[in-house]
């Protein structure tokens, strides 16, 4: 499976409108076999849509809410039940579902994709992108099939879209403004290995704490700090552990929306209602995520709730971060990553 022709056009049309309007916001293919189509028929397919988000995030509220309400408007003999919360399993799971058919449609980051194609997870790799717009623009370019092909070739596994759900910060009792203020500080990262490598490309100390055990963590000391988007610090009240926001914006948050073997089972009405109401989440979540950190921070300040850090010397940290990874990738992986690189302004 390829990616269609009009949904890139559909990604390039999102990479040209500015950033200011996507924050006051709120496809097509080549092929398509017109057997399975039940449009017309008075029958309605029902597609399952899957994600470990909880029902207050962006991803679902203005990503997998979107897709569903846009594919019923449609009328094409789609409807779509949206599985949030991993109901039906963790990330690793997941994904074997949806490469099975078992699960048609799912949201996940691109480092939980890289357990089944290793390249994808680049897309999640420190200071790769410049910011959501460069995102979108990669997208839309030719530059992405290096790694859109390469994923639906190694999984059989069609990517619908691409967004992000925020930049990861820094937070520690010190303030963090350049690589050499994380030495010798105990820093939490995830477990999956772009993000160990993300830690290795910063300079820091990386330590392993399960998200759900990261408030105590902190609380006790067993690490010094932590990088997290701004709407999972919110969520977790680490303003009461720690005492510094650093604005690092180090990694964006990168969301895959993917689909299964029911891709080549649609219509090609059907396929053109999919991809526009992913080309639709996808401007949502954008917006939704740059209001609510907008929010979020505005609150924060007033409140004096953290010494949120703004002159932190981004140069410094990306030219570290990019000149340790461009080393550190090879083979496949390095393409995307370079290809990424190619489409930065």
């Amino acid at each position: 499976m390829k990616t269609p022709r009009n949904k890139k056009a559909a990604w390039a049309a999102m990479a040209a409108i500015p950033a200011l309007m996507l924050a006051g916001c709120s496809g097509g293919s080549d092929g398509g076999s017109d057997a399975g189509s039940d449009a017309g028929s008075g029958e309605t397919r029902e597609l399952t849509l899957a994600h470990s988000y909880n029902e207050e995030q962006p991803q679902h509220r203005c990503g997998a809410q979107v897709i569903a309400d846009e594919v019923a408007a449609a009328d094409v003999g789609l409807t779509v039940e949206i599985f949030s919360s991993s109901q039906l399993g963790g990330d690793a799971d997941r994904i074997a579902s949806v490469a099975s058919g078992d699960i048609d449609l799912d949201i996940q980051g691109a480092s939980a994709l890289g357990a089944v194609y290793e390249p994808i997870s680049v897309l999640d790799a420190a200071y790769v992108f410049e910011d959501a717009d460069h995102l979108a623009a990669f997208m839309a370019s030719d530059e992405s099939s290096t790694v859109v092909d390469g994923f639906a070739d190694a999984a059989g596994v069609q990517t619908l879209g691409a967004w992000s759900a925020g930049a990861r910060q820094f937070t520690a009792n010190t303030p963090i403004t350049e690589p050499a203020d994380l030495e010798g500080q105990r820093i939490r990262f995830p477990g999956s290995p772009q993000f160990l490598m993300n830690a290795e490309a910063l300079g820091a100390s990386a330590t392993e704490v399960a998200y759900e055990e990261l408030y105590l963590a902190l609380q006790q000391g067993t690490v010094d700090g932590q990088e997290n988007p701004i709407t999972n610090i919110k969520a977790q009240n680490l303003a009461e552990v720690q005492d510094y926001l650093s604005m690092t914006n180090h990694q964006l948050n990168t969301n895959l929306v993917i689909a299964g073997p029911v891709w080549d089972e649609l219509s090609q009405e059907q396929q053109d209602a999919l991809n526009a109401a992913v080309e639709k989440a996808v401007t949502e979540v954008t917006a939704c995520v740059a209001e609510e950190e907008a929010a979020t921070l505005e609150e924060w300040k007033a409140a004096g709730d953290w010494e949120i850090v703004e002159d932190v010397d981004i140069d410094s940290f990306r030219s570290t971060a990019l000149e340790y990874l461009e080393g550190a990738y090879s083979g496949d992986s390095l393409a995307v990553f370079e290809a990424i690189r190619a489409t930065a302004d």
